[in-house]
């Protein structure tokens, strides 16, 4: 039985929706997860109603999202970008692509999918879980799978017809998504330093406190508040994009205009668009380098440079950005937080409080082709 456990403070018991028990003749019989509950600081989120989360979704999606078999060659599985001790990330700039090279994009974290904004990939192009499940199969470079031949591979499987009949009733490629996006949304995490903190179990130390703090506080020098201006953009709990409108999705000021590519503008077609790239949770940051959509920076100090003094004006820049400016005088030339070493230094010294261990090698998120899984 799948079990989220969180201390009763800070959990809210979330009863999954029911659905009508039926006999084998007429469809599965679903058995929503036992004991799921999720942290009240997180917000409330939706479940589709045609995809509650149940334990037969949930162990078939673990079971696909491990499996090569989702591959046209049955060598790649979505585990091979997105690996849990990594986060859910690949630990490379850019995943390779099957025709060889580079992908577009980093691989994304996919960390507390249950909150947060309504499209998904780092441009936006996928409005549900469902959608972004499909994707990645489908794409020559990444999974190369014709759904219709993954449907015969799967139904061929006595396991699998198994499983699928238990969860959905039959096996389709809309189950595969609905599966897919089950275990994806139960990949919370929420025991971190930082949650222990919130909970009142542990207490940071000075340095995390002043990089909370810094964290936490958008500059403003006429009265003298420093701040690391990170909040305007990841919210406090989750560390992600906010859901409201297209606030998820923001232009960090990593390229100039000439340079700038599209974005959420290919998806979207407007303008004021171009450069936006989704805002990702910081949640794990730590084992999540490189880091920005393009993976260009090694490390959260070659980040904190880059937001420090090393943004790139352009049409679309976030003004939550451009106004960010710790220092009392103008005409620098530069744009940025100007932060002092030691400011810097207490940001990242809070960023490694968001490393859930019990995340990283949680058993019931692992692959259940080894082990006891």
């Amino acid at each position: 039985m799948l079990r989220v456990f969180l201390t009763a403070a800070v959990a809210v018991v979330i009863a999954a929706t029911a659905w009508v028990f039926w006999d084998r003749a007429r469809g599965p019989t679903a058995t929503p997860i036992a004991g799921f509950s999720a942290p009240f600081v997180f917000g409330r989120f939706a479940v589709p109603p045609d995809n509650p989360l149940t334990e037969g979704a949930f162990a078939l999606g673990r079971h696909l999202f491990y499996d090569p078999i989702l591959s046209g060659n049955n060598q790649v599985s979505c585990a091979t970008c997105h690996m849990q001790a990594l986060a859910f990330t690949d630990g490379l700039a850019k995943s390779p692509a099957l025709s060889g090279g580079e992908l577009e994009f980093s691989s994304m974290s996919l960390i507390n999918l249950l909150w947060g904004q309504e499209r998904f990939f780092w441009d936006g192009r996928a409005t549900s879980l469902e959608a972004q499940a499909l994707m990645p199969i489908q794409h020559p470079d990444e999974m190369d799978q014709d759904l219709g031949e993954l449907v015969t591979e799967l139904q061929a499987s006595r396991d699998y017809r198994r499983m699928f009949r238990k969860a959905y009733g039959e096996v389709s490629a809309e189950n595969v998504a609905r599966a897919l996006s089950t275990f994806m949304r139960m990949l919370i995490s929420s025991d971190s330093k930082y949650d222990r903190f919130l909970r009142g179990e542990v207490r940071l130390t000075a340095q995390e406190e002043h990089g909370r703090k810094l964290f936490m506080a958008h500059p403003d020098t006429k009265v003298s508040l420093r701040g690391g201006n990170c909040i305007d953009c990841h919210s406090q709990f989750l560390t992600s994009g906010f859901r409201d409108a297209l606030d998820g999705f923001s232009n960090n000021g990593l390229d100039s205009d000439d340079d700038l590519p599209d974005g959420l503008m290919a998806v979207t077609g407007n303008p004021a668009h171009k450069g936006f790239f989704k805002v990702p949770t910081l949640r794990n940051i730590a084992v999540t380098a490189p880091y920005m959509h393009d993976g260009r920076f090694e490390t959260l100090e070659e980040v904190m440079d880059h937001y420090n003094d090393g943004i790139v004006v352009s049409d679309t820049l976030s003004p939550l950005i451009l106004e960010a400016d710790n220092a009392p005088e103008a005409g620098q030339g530069t744009v940025g937080l100007r932060m002092t070493p030691d400011e810097v230094q207490s940001i990242i010294a809070f960023l490694n409080t968001l490393t859930d261990e019990g995340f990283l090698t949680n058993t019931q998120f692992s692959n259940p082709f080894e082990g006891d899984g």
